[in-house]
């Protein structure tokens, strides 16, 4: 990845998580914006998040994100004076999730040692 990326990244993921937080939507859930992977055109960018909660919620939250997603698109565009305005793609992270597991598995296998 080009630092010119790198750097569109940066600057998007703030602008995109505030304005997440901010959606009074009560579909969402606990949600975190852990990433933004913009194309080098700058026609679209895929944002991943986690969320904390159950399936339904996660659901929930992923269906809130989708129908934000032109609102959120345009604020950022109105923050951001880029070529190009990206299209948002919103992505569940479970990356959280698989590292609280593998925590417990090495937990629990250290408590097997002892």
């Amino acid at each position: 990845m080009s630092d010119r990326m790198r750097r569109v990244n940066a600057i998007l993921l703030p602008l995109i998580a505030a304005e997440v937080e901010d959606l009074k939507d009560p579909r969402l859930g606990f949600v975190t914006v852990t990433g933004v992977d913009t194309s080098p055109n700058l026609r679209n960018a895929d944002v991943y998040f986690s969320v904390i909660g159950t399936e339904e919620e996660i659901a929930a939250t992923v269906e809130a994100l989708e129908s934000a997603t032109s609102r959120i698109t345009y604020e950022v565009g109105r923050q951001v004076h880029l070529k190009y305005t990206p299209r948002l793609h919103f992505h569940l992270d479970r990356s959280p999730e698989r590292g609280v597991h593998m925590a417990e598995v090495f937990r629990h296998l250290h408590d097997e040692e002892e």
